[in-house]
């Protein structure tokens, strides 16, 4: 008996180094040395500073930069409490605010139908994509916000478009982060 006890101890002991230290450590350091910026967040940098991440939404509240879906992670776009509302479609909590939302951006563009994606969050409410449509919804009101033409913040969201991964999973997205840094060199370039 005091042999079997003396096994399953030191089993507990092995396992849990080996499974609980060791595996985890060796995972860390090979994802750190073979994709070092995916095992770190895809951090986006400027000027020595962390300014967002290509895979997490973050808050664009001004007119100037496109805006992401709506968030219900925490105090909206919290990472460290992803989730969605779970409010079902017939709650009059979430009718009442995407009712809100839609007249908002009617005002904004009246000539187009609002995009879904704008007025819904995802299931992680961290979602960093919208539709094309989404992001052309938007164009009128920032390039009026920043002085540019319509057009050439058209072409700047068209050449945002990312593909299907593979050809064939997934819908076409644009990255909001990824068009508002590339709309910030465009605007800064025309400045100079």
């Amino acid at each position: 008996m005091k042999k079997l006890i003396l096994q399953s101890v030191l089993m507990t002991v092995v396992t849990t180094v080996l499974l609980g230290i060791v595996y985890p450590l060796a995972v860390t350091a090979a994802s750190q040395l073979l994709f070092h910026e995916k095992a770190n967040g895809q951090l986006v940098m400027r000027n020595g500073q962390v300014i967002g991440s290509h895979i997490l939404a973050q808050p664009f509240t001004s007119d100037r930069y496109f805006h992401a879906r709506p968030s219900a992670a925490g105090n909206g776009y919290d990472a460290a409490n992803s989730g969605g509302s779970n409010l079902g479609p017939t709650n009059g909590k979430l009718i009442s605010r995407v009712a809100l939302d839609v007249t908002a951006l009617i005002k904004e563009n009246p000539a187009v139908p609002v995009p879904i994606d704008l007025v819904t969050t995802s299931g992680s409410g961290l979602d960093p994509h919208i539709t094309p449509a989404s992001a052309l919804f938007q164009v009128v009101r920032v390039a009026r916000a920043r002085g540019l033409s319509a057009d050439n913040v058209h072409s700047l969201v068209l050449a945002h478009i990312e593909g299907r991964q593979l050809g064939l999973l997934g819908e076409p997205r644009v990255n909001v982060l990824e068009l508002n840094l590339a709309l910030e060199n465009m605007q800064g370039s025309q400045s100079h």
